[in-house]
């Protein structure tokens, strides 16, 4: 007997953006919850709770339009989402090189006119 290993919450996680980036379309909980198990092995059970993850990380977009919500996601908001975070990290980067710089310079002025002392162990 072999037993099947469930799949991690990030491996589900992954799974699902991959539905909504493949069919680029809007679904409804229960639609999510028939697609999900069928074509990526996502337990139904575990459908509801995988999803509010990802909306509650602002991967997947919820609208509550009339008695039902709508959940989707697009290729092109990821896309727009790592570009943005990018560019952060890469101006923290810079800021944290100007930094570096310019406490260089100041333990380079710091050392002007002082002298090593060498210190006697006894």
């Amino acid at each position: 007997m072999s037993k099947k290993k469930g799949l991690s919450a990030e491996e589900k996680r992954a799974r699902m953006m991959e539905i909504f980036f493949e069919t680029k379309d809007v679904f409804q909980l229960k639609d999510m919850e028939k697609i999900a198990p069928k074509e990526k092995g996502i337990t139904a059970m575990s459908v509801k709770e995988v999803l509010q993850s990802l909306v509650d990380d602002g991967m997947v977009d919820c609208e509550r339009i009339g008695t039902s919500n709508y959940y989707w996601a697009f290729p092109s908001k990821a896309l727009h989402a790592r570009k943005r975070k990018l560019e952060v990290l890469e101006s923290q980067v810079s800021e944290g090189n100007q930094k570096h710089t310019n406490l260089q310079k100041s333990i380079e002025k710091a050392k002007i006119g002082r002298h090593e002392t060498v210190k006697q162990i006894k």
